[in-house]
């Protein structure tokens, strides 16, 4: 079987993110590993990349970061915003990239917002929808898709703006376009919202991607409370058969936890092994 070929029992892309896994190796080691083991690679900031050493690996890529700088909701960080998204769109045209990933704000290395805020004004819900508007525009210009992620403010991204996932749904059905979904980040909304499974069923018409770790500890599937058997179900119930990104740290053994996340996401979705 060719190392992407979908399996009959398995209905979703898997993806595994290379800046999270392997971390004792280069990065160039890392993605030809999850690549070996039959998955898509994610990767973060492409400036941080040899990008000619990307092209060369030979790997499907899922998703990257869709911008460099900038923020959705006040007029100069929109526009920083929307140039920096322009700049990455010909990288990821280059690199097979079909989705660009985005935030309510910029991050900085540590996930800390580079514009913190305390609360969302309706004058920012009326900037960010239309920048997330101006942002279809150009995906849909270049044939590819900008995805707006959930993050969570309790433990990870503290003072991000539309952090919650019902806030980026709210956003994304706003704007309604082909070039703008969501990135629905199962760990970030367990800890932010919970009840996943009526999450989905009220996200479905707009997810572009999934993407996963359990909590606590944003490890792999299997290692936290998370029941993502019953999760994998869901998404295939609501019909999604789309990619499914493993965003989170092995809890030992990198292979395993490779394989943990597969096994939750191979119907018929059973228990864990």
């Amino acid at each position: 079987m060719a190392p992407h070929e979908k399996q009959a029992d398995q209905p979703f892309a898997l993806a595994v993110c290379a800046e999270m896994v392997f971390r004792d190796l280069p990065v160039a080691e890392r993605i030809k590993r999850i690549d070996a083991l039959g998955f898509q690679v994610e990767i973060w900031d492409w400036t941080k990349h040899d990008l000619k050493m990307l092209a060369g690996s030979g790997a499907t890529f899922s998703s990257m970061t869709g911008y460099v700088s900038g923020t959705l909701s006040d007029s100069g960080g929109a526009e920083e915003l929307l140039r920096t998204a322009e700049q990455s769109i010909p990288v990821a045209k280059d690199l097979g990239i079909p989705r660009l990933n985005l935030h309510g704000t910029g991050l900085d290395g540590q996930g800390l917002p580079v514009k913190s805020s305390s609360k969302t004004t309706g004058a920012m819900w009326i900037k960010a929808s239309q920048t997330l508007d101006r942002l279809a525009d150009l995906g849909e210009k270049h044939g590819v898709t900008f995805v707006l992620e959930n993050l969570n403010t309790e433990v990870d991204h503290p003072g991000v703006p539309f952090a919650k996932a019902q806030e980026v749904l709210e956003l994304v059905a706003s704007v309604n376009r082909p070039g703008l979904r969501m990135m629905l980040d199962l760990y970030h909304a367990q800890i932010g919202e919970g009840n996943l499974i009526d999450l989905i069923r009220r996200s479905a018409p707009y997810i572009g991607e999934v993407q996963v770790a359990d909590v606590p500890g944003r490890c792999e599937p299997g290692t936290g409370e998370i029941n993502y058997p019953a999760i994998a179900r869901a998404l295939h119930e609501v019909g999604y058969r789309g990619n499914v990104g493993l965003e989170g740290w092995a809890s030992g053994d990198d292979e395993l936890a490779l394989d943990r996340f597969r096994k939750a996401f191979t119907y018929p979705f059973s228990a864990f092994l």
